[in-house]
């Protein structure tokens, strides 16, 4: 499939970094504006009845619609949360069920769908209608794996009405491949299946759903170091770094969650700091409300450094193309830049030129195996010694949001137009 300039439709967020960073992309290469399509102006009009194409100008010619993060807005987060609910009515006017239940009201609800040994461990969910009235906390993390099933039903509905509306739309990343890509799991999988170097996981022959069941999957695979990351989380949201001396049982994780308890209740939300859990109880309450979320267990791999940092690579791919990147140093384990950790070009850090074409090579290669999408940053490890290899950590669909790092003279938007502009342009 061939994608080409032509009109853009934005489904994102008006006005925020990375609308504005597109724009003025477009502007400084002489490209017409996109139209842009709010995410909540798209669930309220799901919410009357409505659909995608009252919404746009289904007699205008065929699109190319790029999907952006959908996070950063309270009123979409609360939007996800009810579309992901399991009492919410679809489109039939029948109530979606599955295996959590949901009550009606303000207060959240358990899941049950846990054997009896495991009954204590909490999923967080909320009604169609507590969503909509909830208020917002400041850095709470709301039921993680209800927002991410609101996330896929509406990659999945636009997906289908874009179709309808369009029988030769185009994507800039296929809806289907962005859920992909967000849920690590999967994600990881999917990488291995084409064989694409990705940190081990745990071995398990069910999902593992509590500390419990996570320390007994870690003593039988003698595996004593390990990331446990929300399986649909970003920018470090809901990852631990976790890890017990197996002589002494002792346990240290270190995490971008902090816990709070209120009215008799754990909460969970992000810091703008890591944090350091020691005491069993806080790391017990912490890993079984992750696992029981849903979450990636990988083993805790030892990353090239440079002056005592642990770096990885965020490396922008767009149609095949290998383009920006940026190392995130750190002395923590975890090197996420929102986190205060040290920015730096492969150049400045004179990186070497064997070492670079690796990362290039892993993130292309990685890109290919999502063969209907145009682009991605895909975040790469070296590993610590002499002949280093590369490790894909993440692919983010949204990766693209780089800040004070060109390549060919070129901010990454405005490379990515330049690559749009070009016929033809293939899909990796």
């Amino acid at each position: 499939m061939m994608l080409h300039e032509k009109d853009l439709l934005l489904i994102g967020h008006p006005g925020n970094r990375r609308t504005t960073g597109i724009q003025e992309a477009r502007s400084q290469m002489g490209m017409k504006p996109a139209t842009v399509l709010p995410y909540e102006n798209l669930l309220q009009t799901w919410r009357r009845g409505g659909g995608l194409a009252e919404l746009v100008k289904s007699s205008s010619p065929s699109p190319l619609i790029r999907l952006d993060a959908p996070g950063e807005d309270w009123e979409v987060e609360r939007g996800l949360l009810h579309l992901g609910a399991t009492d919410y009515e679809v489109s039939d006017g029948k109530v979606r069920t599955d295996s959590e239940p949901s009550v009606k009201g303000s207060k959240a609800c358990v899941a049950t769908d846990l054997p009896s040994s495991l009954q204590k461990v909490k999923r967080e969910s909320f009604s169609a209608e507590a969503a909509l009235i909830l208020e917002q906390q400041w850095g709470r993390i709301y039921a993680p794996a209800q927002w991410f099933r609101g996330w896929k039903i509406c990659l999945d509905r636009i997906a289908r009405e874009a179709r309808v509306v369009w029988p030769d739309v185009q994507f800039w990343n296929d809806p289907d491949e962005i859920g992909m890509m967000f849920d690590k799991r999967e994600c990881q999988l999917h990488l291995m299946r084409y064989g694409i170097s990705v940190p081990p996981i745990l071995p398990s022959s069910e999902p593992i759903r509590s500390w419990e069941m996570l320390r007994a999957g870690m003593d039988a695979s003698r595996m004593h170091r390990v990331f446990v990351k929300l399986a649909c989380g970003s920018a470090a949201s809901g990852v631990v770094a976790y890890q017990v001396n197996p002589r002494t049982g002792a346990e240290i994780a270190v995490t971008t969650v902090g816990m709070e308890t209120l009215q008799g209740r754990t909460i969970f939300y992000n810091e703008g700091k890591l944090q350091k859990y020691t005491r069993h109880e806080e790391i017990r309450t912490l890993l079984d409300w992750l696992c029981a979320e849903g979450a990636q267990i990988e083993r805790w791999m030892p990353k090239a450094t440079l002056n005592q940092r642990a770096y990885d690579i965020r490396q922008l791919v767009a149609a095949g193309q290998a383009g920006h990147a940026v190392m995130r140093l750190s002395h923590t384990p975890i090197t996420n830049l929102h986190l205060r950790n040290e920015r730096m070009l492969p150049a400045e850090a004179g990186l070497k030129e064997s070492h670079l074409s690796m990362i290039q090579k892993a993130a292309q290669d990685t890109i290919r195996v999502f063969p209907k999408s145009w682009s991605a940053g895909i975040d790469v490890m070296l590993t610590s010694g002499m002949n280093p290899r590369a490790y894909v950590l993440d692919v983010n669909p949204f990766g693209d949001l780089l800040y004070r790092v060109k390549y060919e003279g070129m901010s990454p938007y405005e490379w990515e137009m330049k690559l749009l502009r070009k016929e033809p342009v293939r899909h990796a």
